[in-house]
């Protein structure tokens, strides 16, 4: 996500499944390739091709990367010198070594 750009979600195990789902329906950065209800299905290379082609060549496609841009900024932004999650995170820091 800090890259900006959208990605193609393909999920085999552990958390993978709910980040598919959360990168896809919430933050519409990015589609799948293949669901986690279809994990054991073979994913032929049209499957692959057409998510390709969707992500970098389509309106639905620039939109996703729009929005993955917008939110890699938000990304840098909050984790650079005086931004929020790098100020909780030092502050965090300060108190274990305490």
């Amino acid at each position: 996500m800090s890259m900006g750009v959208p990605q193609a979600t393909w999920p085999v195990s552990y958390d993978q499944p709910f980040n598919a789902i959360s990168v896809s329906n919430l933050l519409k950065i990015g589609m799948p390739v293949k669901c986690w209800s279809h994990r054991e299905e073979l994913v032929t290379a049209s499957t692959i091709e057409k998510a390709v082609k969707t992500l970098m060549g389509t309106t639905e496609g620039e939109e996703m990367r729009q929005r993955a841009f917008t939110l890699s900024n938000k990304i840098k932004s909050s984790v650079s010198d005086g931004g929020p999650a790098r100020k909780e995170m030092e502050s965090f820091i300060s108190n274990i070594i305490e």
